[in-house]
């Protein structure tokens, strides 16, 4: 796993396309402030190869998440907002501009960092 720094977050959104039009795989609580998002998606830099992507928070302090047999129906033609602000990082499915807003969405989560992994289809 590597960290997902502020710096490099819309540059990691623009090379996935925010993940629009992806596939939610999975969610995995790995501990009670740990928690892992697979996805898959398209890679820009791999010609537009689809990879699996996984988002591993630490940290999270607020959460709302769906069970596995909900994902496959999860509308993500909007893909995901990954934000950084006051020391939080916060997913969510759809486009938010903002992490109050982002509670809005069916599925999100607020913690203090972020690693990722990019992994075969």
């Amino acid at each position: 796993m590597r960290p997902l720094l502020e710096k490099d977050l819309n540059s990691f959104l623009k090379r996935f396309d925010s993940f629009k039009d992806s596939e939610f795989r999975s969610i995995e609580i790995i501990t009670p402030t740990a928690i892992k998002i697979t996805l898959a998606a398209q890679d820009s830099a791999r010609g537009f190869d689809w990879i699996t992507v996984e988002l591993e928070f630490s940290g999270v302090s607020d959460a709302r998440l769906l069970e596995g047999s909900k994902l496959p129906h999860i509308d993500m033609s909007d893909g995901i907002t990954l934000i950084y602000a006051d020391g939080s990082y916060a997913f969510g499915v759809g486009a938010y501009n903002n992490i109050s807003n982002i509670t809005n969405s069916t599925c999100y989560l607020k913690a203090t960092s972020l690693k990722y992994k990019e992994g075969f289809f």
